[in-house]
């Protein structure tokens, strides 16, 4: 199994034309555009999983730096997802704010 990144797409491209331009090398098992939690729309990359690792490598010699939906896209294989440290996203206490007020960073005057 192959994991590739695919960056620079244009944010119109979908997933089916994201399949079609790699299944010209090989057989495609998983093909998914990043989108924005928010808004749905494409965050302009996406991961592509293809059968064989071989016809992977076919594929990112082929596609790197080629045409897709207007845009030069950037295709490579994909980095293992980084482990995480820590709960993320709450209260940090970052310690003794150095005598600073509530005005900006401002010392208060007495």
């Amino acid at each position: 199994m192959k994991n590739i990144f695919v960056g620079n797409l244009s944010f119109n491209t979908n997933e089916d034309e994201l399949r079609q331009a790699f299944e010209a090398y090989g057989q495609v098992d998983r093909v998914s555009i990043m989108t924005d939690r928010d808004t749905g729309r494409s965050r302009g990359f996406g991961f592509v999983e293809m059968t064989n690792n071989e016809d992977g490598e076919k594929a990112i010699t082929a596609l790197n730096g080629s045409q897709l939906g207007g845009r030069t896209i950037n295709v490579n294989e994909a980095r293992p997802k980084a482990e995480r440290s820590g709960g993320g996203g709450g209260f940090r206490d970052r310690g003794d704010r150095g005598g600073r007020g509530a005005r900006g960073g401002q010392r208060e005057r007495w």
